[in-house]
């Protein structure tokens, strides 16, 4: 999914859109060809988990780098445009990235149903499992008149869906399968930057917003929900600066002066430069180191 924002609250909309956009495609064969004595790592969710960049389509991503870190081989079901909802009932994927590394092709089952069924089958062979789903469930929040109001009313639904998907993932799983789900870099902060300077109140109070929405709603209810079924939660928001008080500024070309977190989403992600909210390399890799050490410390507990 390719965005160029025109407006504020479009711009929003449209970011969280396509926070949620993955894809996959097929390889030659499908997952039964790799070697049975391998040990996977399975990758569900958005595109995030495709490495999708702009002009870029799919690219190494997240879980390339863990799947290189790990030694594990890439099993990969995200879908573009997957929902809370969608990843557990929407048949096939709808909307194709090429490329994406690791892709397994489900065209008569849903995402989840397909990585269970998979799981199961090579249920000894399972070294980890990620997850990135849910922004898309909060895109109409963005144009709300109360925001806030919205996503509080929206994580209902979250809560509810990833508790079933993460329940199913580690029934399929077994107790012991490290499952790991994610959240995201809160790009809205780019807002004080995109798609010119200064900054519209507007725009400044819809970044602010979401800092909030992340930080009390979606992802602790992200975190509850992966929590029931024994599974680990890596607060990206966090990790990559957005909880950082705006008060704090810093000199960054070509913008000037402005709030330590918006330089630390400018750096990680192409909103500040295209108004597209996917990460950049160094992002990713970034998320990628964040799965690896957390991947650690479970082993090491």
């Amino acid at each position: 999914m390719r965005i160029r924002l025109t407006g504020s609250v479009g711009r929003a909309a449209l970011a969280a859109i396509s926070i949620i956009a993955v894809a996959m495609v097929a390889l030659p064969g499908d997952a039964e060809a790799v070697k049975s004595s391998s040990t996977y790592y399975v990758s569900l969710g958005d595109s995030y988990s495709v490495g999708y960049q702009p002009g870029k389509g799919a690219t190494f991503g997240f879980a390339g780098y863990v799947a290189q870190r790990t030694h594990f081989t890439l099993v990969n079901f995200g879908c573009a445009g997957a929902t809370t909802i969608s990843i557990i009932d929407t048949i096939g994927c709808p909307d194709i990235l090429p490329r994406t590394a690791g892709a397994v092709p489900y065209p008569t089952s849903a995402q989840a149903t397909a990585a269970e069924a998979f799981i199961r089958s090579h249920r000894r062979h399972i070294g980890l499992i990620t997850v990135s789903i849910g922004g898309n469930d909060v895109t109409s929040c963005a144009s709300s008149a109360k925001p806030i109001i919205c996503v509080a009313t929206a994580v209902g639904e979250i809560s509810k869906n990833v508790t079933t998907l993460a329940s199913g993932l580690r029934g399929a799983a077994g107790p012991k399968v490290p499952i790991i789900g994610l959240t995201y870099p809160d790009v809205i902060l780019g807002e004080y930057v995109f798609p010119s300077q200064p900054a519209t109140s507007a725009r400044i109070t819809l970044a602010q917003l979401s800092v909030t929405a992340f930080k009390s709603l979606i992802n602790p209810t992200l975190s509850k929900a992966y929590a029931q079924a024994q599974a680990s939660f890596v607060d990206v928001t966090t990790a990559t600066g957005a909880y950082t008080p705006l008060t704090r500024t810093e000199k960054f070309k070509p913008y000037g002066t402005i709030p330590v977190a918006v330089a630390s989403v400018c750096t990680l992600t192409w909103f500040c430069a295209q108004g597209n909210i996917h990460a950049r390399t160094r992002g990713y890799t970034l998320i990628g180191k964040l799965i690896v050490a957390k991947f650690a410390t479970i082993h090491r507990g």
